[in-house]
Formats: C-alpha cells, sequence, structure tokens
C-alpha cells in the first residue's frame, strides 16, 4: 500500500509540474497553447486524485477531492454546474432531520447520564461554572476575530429565492427575542427548525430527569444516551453523501461566481488558526500560569492526545490517552473521570470558538448585518447548541446549519465551509482535547487535590515498563 500511495505522490508531482508549466508559460506569453491543453492538464491532476481516493478510503479526502473537482467543474462547464444545486439541497433535507434528535440526546445524558445533581455536588458546579466561563471567552474570541478579518465580506452569492427572501426578515423586539427562546409546542418546534426551543426544551427536560428517583432517570437514561448514539451513526451515514454535495454546491457556486470565491474561504482558515493560537496563548496558558500547574509537563501530558484528536477529527479517539495522562499527571482518578466526559459535553473550547466565527462568516457572506444583541442571542444559541458533539467528526456542521436556519441565515455559504471543513476540524479538535485536559488540572486544584510531585516529575515515558 505504501508503494503504490508513493507511486501516486510521483505521478501527482509530475501532473502538477506540468499543468503549472503549461500556466506559467501561458501566462507570460512564452508558449500559446489552446486553453483545452491546461484544462486538460488540471482534470489528469484529478484523475490522480480519484486514484488517491480510492486508495485512501477517507471521507476527508473524498471531501477535499470533491471541493477540487468541483471547482474545476463549475469554471469549465459553468451551464451544468449551475443545474446542480438540487444534489447539495438533498444533502441539507438529510441534516435537517438529524437536528433535533441529536440535539435532545446529547443534552439530557450530559445533564442526567453521570448521576444527579445531589450525586455530583460541589465538584459538578465547580466544572460547569468553569466550563461556561471557557466556553464564552472561546465564542466571543472567535467573534472578535472574523469581525476584525472578515473574512465572508466581498462574497457574491448566486440569487436564489432563499438570499432573496433573506432580505426580507423583519427585526424582532427584545420581548419577541425572549419569548421566541422558549417552545409553545415542541413538534412545532421541530418542523420550525427552531434550534433555541429545542435546546430550552432538552435542558429543562434533562434537569428534570436528573431530579426524579433512580428506578425513572435510568430508563430515560439509557434510551437518549441509545438515541444519541444512532443519531451520531445516522450522521455518519449521512456524511457519506457529503462529497456529492460538496461537489454540487461547490461547482454551483462556481459556476455563477467564479474562482475568487476561494479567497475568502483561505482567509477564513487563517483567521480560525490565528484565533485559536490566540485563544490557547492568551487564555489557556494564562490559566496554568495563575493556578501554577507547570505548563511544560502540561504540554508533554497533551501533546500526545491532542496529535490524536488533530489526526483523527474525533475527541472520543483521544479519550483514553488524555484520561491516563492527566491522572499520571497528578490529577486523581475520580476527578479525571468526572470531569474529562463531562467536558465532552460541556467544554468544547475550539468547537465554540469555530462555531461563532463559521456564523458570522455566513452573515457577512450574505451580505446580512448582524447588530451586536443579535450576534450575541446567536452567541448564546450557539452556545448551548454546541454541547455534546465533541465525539463526532464534522457534527458541527449539522449544529451549524441548524443555527443559521433558525436565524434566517442562507445556508449556500456552509457549503463553501464544508469543503475545508476538514482542516478546521482537525485543529478545532484538538483544541477541544487540551481544553478538557486542562480542565481537570484546574478542578483538581480548586477541590486542594492536585498532585504537585506527580505533575513536576511527569515524563510521558513514565508508563508502563520503560
Amino acid at each position: 500500500m505504501k508503494k503504490s500511495y508513493k507511486s501516486i505522490l510521483i505521478l501527482l508531482f509530475i501532473g502538477i509540474t506540468i499543468s503549472a508549466i503549461l500556466h506559467v508559460f501561458n501566462y507570460y506569453d512564452l508558449l500559446i497553447l489552446p486553453s483545452v491543453f491546461r484544462e486538460i492538464s488540471r482534470w489528469l491532476i484529478l484523475i490522480i486524485l480519484f486514484y488517491y481516493g480510492w486508495e485512501k478510503r477517507s471521507l476527508t479526502t473524498w471531501i477535499l477531492i470533491s471541493m477540487l473537482t468541483g471547482a474545476e467543474f463549475g469554471k469549465d462547464f459553468p451551464t451544468i454546474a449551475i443545474t446542480l444545486n438540487f444534489l447539495s439541497k438533498i444533502f441539507l433535507n438529510l441534516v435537517k432531520t438529524i437536528i433535533a434528535p441529536l440535539l435532545f440526546g446529547t443534552l439530557v445524558v450530559g445533564i442526567a447520564g453521570h448521576s444527579n445533581l445531589k450525586q455530583v455536588g460541589r465538584m459538578s458546579w465547580k466544572s460547569l461554572l468553569y466550563f461556561e466561563i471557557i466556553s464564552t471567552i472561546a465564542l466571543f474570541t472567535g467573534l472578535a476575530a472574523i469581525n476584525l478579518s472578515r473574512a465572508g465580506v466581498g462574497v457574491q452569492l448566486p440569487s436564489t429565492p432563499e438570499s432573496s427572501a433573506l432580505q426580507s426578515v423583519q427585526g424582532q423586539s427584545g420581548t419577541d427575542i425572549i419569548l421566541h427562546i422558549f417552545p409553545e409546542n415542541l413538534a412545532k418546534a421541530i418542523y420550525e427548525g427552531q434550534i433555541l426551543q429545542i435546546v430550552v426544551f432538552s435542558i429543562l427536560f434533562g434537569i428534570a430527569v436528573a431530579l426524579v428517583k433512580e428506578k425513572y432517570r435510568q430508563p430515560v437514561v439509557k434510551f437518549a444516551g441509545a438515541l444519541s448514539e444512532v443519531m451520531f451513526k445516522f450522521t455518519n451515514i449521512v456524511m457519506y453523501f457529503a462529497p456529492v454535495a460538496v461537489f454540487a454546491a461547490i461547482a454551483y457556486i462556481i459556476g455563477n461566481m467564479g474562482l475568487s470565491v476561494l479567497i475568502n474561504l483561505l482567509k477564513l482558515l487563517a483567521t480560525l488558526y490565528v484565533a485559536l493560537i490566540c485563544f490557547l496563548s492568551f487564555v489557556l496558558v494564562p490559566i496554568t500560569w495563575f493556578l501554577k500547574i507547570p505548563l511544560r509537563n502540561f504540554i508533554r501530558a497533551v501533546s500526545e492526545p491532542a496529535t490524536i484528536a488533530f489526526s483523527t477529527t474525533s475527541s472520543e479517539a483521544a479519550l483514553p490517552v488524555a484520561m491516563e495522562n492527566m491522572e499520571q499527571f497528578g490529577v486523581p482518578r475520580k476527578i479525571v473521570a468526572f470531569v474529562i466526559p463531562t467536558g465532552y459535553s460541556f467544554n468544547l473550547d475550539g468547537t465554540t470558538l469555530y462555531l461563532s466565527l463559521a456564523a458570522i462568516f455566513v452573515a457577512q457572506a450574505a451580505g446580512v448585518h448582524l447588530s451586536f444583541d443579535k450576534q450575541l442571542l446567536l452567541m448564546v444559541t450557539l452556545m448551548l447548541t454546541s454541547k455534546g458533539v465533541a465525539g463526532v467528526p464534522r457534527a458541527a456542521l449539522v449544529i451549524l446549519m441548524g443555527t443559521a436556519s433558525g436565524f434566517g441565515l442562507p445556508l449556500l455559504p456552509i457549503y463553501l465551509i464544508l469543503g475545508i471543513d476538514a482542516l478546521m476540524d482537525m485543529a478545532r479538535t484538538a483544541v477541544n482535547v487540551i481544553g478538557n485536559c486542562l480542565a481537570t488540572a484546574v478542578i483538581a486544584r480548586w477541590e486542594g487535590e492536585f498532585d504537585e510531585v506527580m505533575a513536576k516529575n511527569y515524563k510521558p515515558d513514565s508508563m508502563g515498563d520503560q
């Protein structure tokens, strides 16, 4: 298999080199050839990538290949490309069916799944307080970053019935906004895609479940947990259609708008990485200094789980290593066992930052000005709806689509984001894991149970017989 990959990479390098030479020669009028030769050279590169994707059999790889293919198809065959939007709408319809049951299941399990409120006691409110403070900072970090970079400004979306209807959405008063948060009918909220109402119902339901007797609580928690697992699998199945949706959406957008829109995507990607680095440097690092947690050894402890999360785009994949390393770092097992699983539902620093950034990008791309109070309500919605999605690659896109739809924003820019979401997901998932690992040390220090000797003497190779 490695030899096969090596041969593919060599062919890819040769194809890119030939294509680049043809384009450079044509640009500087050194060799004038019909444009069909340049198009053929680009399609040969895509054919090689398709072969690589077939060998790799990775959804992330196919999404990236589909994005490139869609861009080329939209450029070369714009009249056909603008008819493909229905494929992306199929994907959107499937995603919309996921939102309500996924949120309900994950929130109920997150609130009631570990025990009732009396059992978790002091450690529970300390953890939740810390989670919400840090998540709020992450949200506003993303909000500030995208408002500074304005990565979505300048995107000219194609004229569609959805985008034209968007401009006629009327503003709501403060009273209307507050009333709109609370559902009058759950079925109606699900039908209309009122995601914040679904979240409020799920939170209240989860609290109620946590307060009832054990014999009543356990069956409901088991059902909610089973529902969550089923919806996660359902999400994975729907995501297999994502490459087709990405190809159709990118081809449709490029066919209407040209290749200039890709510049905005690169700006968005750069904005996210810079924002995450700033969050790590100016929020998480100062917390370690303030609480006198050995920074160098903490970095050693989280480097392996963060790398696993970065490469797999799943916080769940890093869970066993993260728990083991933090226990060896000096955090008691009882705290690790409570804080990290709870943090996977309530402490998604990277995901919340990404969601705030991506949501404003969608508004900017649509040319919609959101006032500060609307942006604030959007942040609250995202803070609540992002709970419980850390373990599933690209599940944040489900939340983003539901939130954007609830605020009357067009969903077309989200398909642009989907094209580079794999690169964004890697970074935000790694930050999720780092934030949860730090949370265990923070709560241990707060409880007065942090083992400073173990932390100062921690070595990555200390486990096992080494």
